[in-house]
């Protein structure tokens, strides 16, 4: 039967809820993990539930009563943001719902909070992409150079010119439309789209690049401006003011420079609203042209400057290609691509929208609208315009009407002192304002090419000084954070405003355009290319983050379109490209040797676990063979920097070649933060030392087990542990005799290992392994402390314990740093929170350098010497390799790998092995010398031991019973204690290692390194 409850019908819908007994759900809620508020019209806010429902818990169906029933957070964008975002939602963690804790979130830093003052300009894609593009793309090349490309390359290879190179910026632009579309976009443009697709390399390399090319295309602009500026004051009767050439325009140039400086100081509102108006004075020069050309010359005078109107002869005649020398003094023959070197910058417009990536309403949106909206506009005026000069306008003409009633003003060379010259200034070749001849109002089209240079200048030079406080707000260059500080409500760069006026000052002082216009290209369309790479690249990734929005896009197309880039580059100018191209391996190699601390997810992390995936599949698949045999150690360390030589002298046997795994067990259950941070830390210690390897942790009351799990866990496919690494146990003989569980854990770890047929190696020193009382890392708290520092905190968690060392010492429990419990609480806190103390430390740092006492204070040189004594060249002198019993050949291969490394290159093997009989010596000795020569094994002795069963001397026979007298007993089931029997038993195996002691102290006592 249901238990009996109160049902409430709602009088708008009818719907029937049925709530439990009000003794029942008071009884749910005392045993359940949370305690629920009550809600109530004596709450302080109408719920809309009548009066008879006081003092019941009301369950209604709106957010209100369900954000008061639960700590669940409903699925939100805020959510998602960053944690440290003020908009971010504290969203509860899983440890806080399951442990009923609850954090604050965590304050915006200091510096963050300040609101800058004014107004917050933020554009649409019409205003913030469409213009921009439309004003950069109709910029210099089509007033002052569309004509002579259609001179050289005629109609039909303008045509293809026009259209690679559209081709080009089509295809980047369905790229950069599919990575803008791929989550938020933020200021930086172009660099923030490469660096959080690619990495911070790739991002780095072409951020510089494009600040660059960005602050030379300020410069080409400028320079168009000034030609055309130049012409118009010729065309009036005024000569210049010093020459009407070079010199006119590096001194009108640097006035309109400081100009547009001046108007990017200003602000992002004045600067959209002039280049609105110079977008309609640019467009109304076009309607100039085409209305000019629909109605023809007007006069002879037109006539004779090559002006014939549309002429079907004419266009015949323009159609195929008449390649010649240049203009501007470059006498060099052109062709197709030297043509296209001149005309691409005309395209390279297309970023002009996303360069203010960080000032859009919508980037994901405006970027891919805008800009694919953009390019189809002016290609298609683009080729319209080539179509128009080609049918209307000769290649070359004399402009004198007399000539032209003659019929020979197309006869443009002559000799002068037997040299030809060319007489003809006028035509497709020569005449830089073919469209204002043709036009039919002159003065709009300079107006027009006025409009169009001193727009794009201005979409530059604001850009590129946006990519460079992006790139420098990320710091991958080192001093390079002096360009990220900004002003006013948008954050205008300012700084970046002053640097690319000087790198464009000095291009302007060029002064050729076409000297500067391939340059500029090299570095466009090496951006592209890492534009489009990147999209192919996140394509193939398959990683689950990349799902742009825009669907439009295909990872081969992209993939063609930056060869395509790479091949124009070289085909331009291979010196050019060469050049570019060293500059960016060179970036590129800069940024990956600093390794900047970022994680931005890019689609390289993403190749990197693919091909560690497909490499240990592929591994999978392979048969193990003992010449590809190497040590793979599993290393029962603990904490790492509890146990510094173990973990130096495990790294010195694989060195980046082999597996390394440092593991530790933990006694009692820790939660997952505390994990976590162990995780953290251990890592932490492990990059900062420069070891390549691996950490685990278990949790488990018995060494022994956990141990046990760990061999057995450890490690994927054929990617796992053959050998087992433990440090010496020194201090067996101080064990707990009663119990003995430190000791049986301790051997059962070892027949464990044997039993899993991992070998076993025990590392030995003088003395000893374990500093965890003696070094204090920074930003390293061992497991007791963060347990202890949770207490503090208040955080729940279950009783745990240390781990049990392998030298008989707690590391974790045994060491309590004298550092203030303050500080040690705030430590611990930012460990928990996953964050790490700053500091400085340099690019090279030797060993001693990163081992600090308690507090910071410098350890005892003999602490440091002991230490380190791994890192450092050992002294001359011999390994000393007790190959007692054929193993397998383990015991003779570590040695020879450590012979291998730099700290032991002083080092010599000298081989001990054993003889059955006195009367085979010479025999024994040849054989394994002979067996070492087969290994290919470099030796420099081999001492054959004849006298192993010889009786051991007294004094060793008392010692060895004074350090087992504390172990004697009766039989145990446990076998804790030695029994006389076994003492009777095994009294020839006792002797044997008596004896061996002996020669040890005999033969290796100066010894460098034992192994045996």
């Amino acid at each position: 039967m249901p238990s009996k409850g109160k049902v409430s019908i709602s009088k708008d819908t009818g719907e029937t809820h049925r709530y439990p007994p009000h003794d029942q759900e008071l009884n749910d809620i005392e045993n359940s993990r949370f305690q629920v508020a009550k809600v109530g019209v004596d709450g302080g806010e109408d719920d809309g539930v009548g009066e008879d429902t006081v003092n019941q818990y009301q369950y209604t169906w709106n957010l209100k009563s369900l954000g008061q029933l639960t700590r669940e957070a409903l699925p939100k964008y805020d959510n998602y943001r960053d944690l440290m975002s003020v908009h971010a939602a504290p969203r509860p963690t899983l440890d806080d719902l399951h442990n009923a804790t609850f954090h604050e979130k965590p304050s915006k830093k200091e510096e963050d909070e300040t609101v800058l003052k004014g107004k917050v300009i933020k554009f649409g894609w019409l205003e913030g992409v469409l213009m921009r593009c439309l004003l950069n793309i109709w910029g210099v090349m089509l007033f002052l150079r569309l004509s002579w490309v259609v001179g050289q390359a005629g109609v039909l290879e303008g045509f293809l010119l026009i259209t690679l190179a559209n081709l080009v910026t089509f295809i980047t632009a369905f790229s950069m439309s599919a990575v803008s579309t791929n989550g938020l976009i933020k200021g930086g443009g172009i660099y923030y789209m490469i660096s959080r697709s690619l990495g911070p390399e790739f991002g780095a390399a072409i951020g510089l690049m494009f600040t660059v090319a960005n602050s030379i295309a300020v410069a080409l602009y400028i320079v168009g401006f000034c030609e055309s500026l130049n012409s118009l004051l010729q065309r009036n009767g005024y000569e210049g003011i010093i020459d009407g050439d070079v010199n006119d325009i590096r001194i009108v140039g640097v006035v309109v420079l400081v100009l547009i400086l001046v108007l990017a100081f200003v602000g992002m509102d004045w600067v959209t609203r002039t280049q609105m108006f110079l977008l309609v004075v640019l467009i109304a020069a076009q309607l100039d042209y085409i209305v000019g050309n629909i109605i023809g010359p007007k006069s002879d005078e037109e006539k004779a400057e090559g002006f014939v109107g549309f002429d079907w002869e004419t266009l015949k005649v323009n159609w195929y290609a008449d390649y010649r020398t240049g203009i501007d003094g470059d006498n060099s023959k052109q062709d197709f691509f030297s043509v296209f070197g001149v005309f691409f910058p005309a395209v390279t417009g297309i970023v002009a929208g996303a360069n203010l990536s960080g000032d859009l309403k919508d980037p994901a949106s405006a970027i891919p609208k805008g800009t694919l909206l953009a390019i189809t506009i002016t290609y298609v005026s683009y080729i319209g315009y080539a179509i128009m000069m080609g049918a209307s306008v000769i290649r070359e003409a004399n402009g004198d009407v007399s000539d032209f009633n003659l019929g020979n003003y197309t006869q443009c060379m002559s000799t002068d002192d037997n040299v030809e010259v060319n007489n003809c200034a006028f035509g497709l070749l020569n005449d830089s304002q073919v469209m204002a001849l043709v036009s039919g109002w002159w003065p709009l089209i300079y107006g027009g090419c006025f409009a169009a240079t001193l727009s794009s200048a201005i979409a530059s030079l604001v850009g590129a000084p946006r990519v460079l406080q992006a790139l420098a707000k990320d710091r991958l260059y080192p001093s390079i954070h002096f360009f990220e500080k900004g002003y006013g409500a948008n954050n205008d760069p300012v700084r970046g405003y002053i640097l690319v006026f000087l790198v464009s000052l000095g291009c302007l002082l060029i002064a050729k355009l076409n000297a500067i216009a391939p340059l500029l290209s090299n570095f466009f369309l090496a951006a592209y290319c890492l534009i489009n790479f990147s999209v192919f690249h996140a394509s193939i990734t398959k990683s689950p983050g990349w799902r742009p929005s825009f669907k439009y896009y295909n990872a081969w197309v992209s993939l063609c379109g930056s060869i395509l880039c790479i091949a124009v580059m070289f085909l331009m100018s291979w010196i050019t490209a060469l050049i570019t191209v060293a500059i960016s391996v060179f970036l590129y190699l800069y940024v990956s040797y600093r390794g900047p601390d970022v994680n931005w997810g890019s689609s390289t992390q993403a190749q990197s676990y693919n091909s560690a995936l497909k490499s240990v599949q592929e591994l999978n698949q392979v048969e193990e063979h003992v010449k590809n045999y190497r040590p793979q150690i599993l290393i029962f360390s603990g904490m790492p920097s509890s146990r510094p030589p173990l973990i130096d002298f495990g790294y010195l046997l694989v060195k980046n070649v082999s597996l390394m795994i440092c593991a530790q067990v933990v006694k009692g259950h820790y939660n997952q933060r505390v994990r976590n941070s162990l995780q953290r830390q251990a890592y932490s210690w492990l990059n900062k030392h420069k070891k390549k390897g691996f950490y685990t942790l278990i949790e488990d009351n018995s060494y022994e087990r956990g141990c046990h799990s760990i061999m057995q866990t450890a490690g994927l496919g054929r990617l796992k542990p053959n050998m087992v690494l433990l440090g010496y146990k020194a201090d067996w003989t101080k064990a707990d005799t009663n119990t003995g569980i430190e000791l049986k854990d301790y051997f059962g770890v070892i027949h464990e290992a044997l039993d899993m047929h991992l070998a076993v190696a025990i590392l030995r020193l003088p003395e000893g392994l374990d500093y965890s009382d003696v070094i204090e890392e920074e930003d390293q708290l061992r497991s007791q402390q963060l347990l202890d520092v949770k207490k503090e905190l208040g955080i729940p968690r279950n009783q745990s314990e240390s781990q049990l060392s392998q030298d008989g010492n707690s590391s974790e429990s045994s060491s309590t740093p004298p550092s203030p419990k303050l500080d040690r609480l705030a430590s611990a806190q930012k460990v928990f929170e996953g964050q790490s103390v700053k500091r400085k430390r340099s690019r090279k740092t030797s060993g001693s350098c990163t081992y600090m006492g308690h507090g910071g204070t410098a350890l005892p040189r003999q602490v440091l010497v002991n230490v380190t004594q791994f890192q450092r060249k050992q002294k001359k002198g011999t390994i000393d390799v007790w190959w007692l019993y054929d193993d397998g050949g383990l015991t003779i291969l570590l040695p020879y790998i450590l012979t291998t490394r730099s700290q032991f290159t002083g080092c010599q093997l000298r081989i001990f092995t054993l003889s059955s009989r006195k009367d085979e010596l010479g025999r024994e000795q040849r054989n394994m010398a002979a067996l070492l020569a087969k290994f290919r094994i470099e030796y420099s002795d081999v001492i054959i031991i004849p006298d192993i069963t010889k009786k051991a001397k007294e004094v060793t026979k008392k010692e060895f019973e004074t350090f087992i007298e504390p172990f004697k007993g009766e039989e145990t089931e446990d076998g804790t204690f030695i029994t006389d029997a076994e003492l009777l038993t095994l009294r020839e195996k006792t002797n044997r290692h008596l004896r061996m002691r002996e020669l040890l102290q005999q033969h290796s006592i100066d010894s460098t390194f034992v192994v045996m």
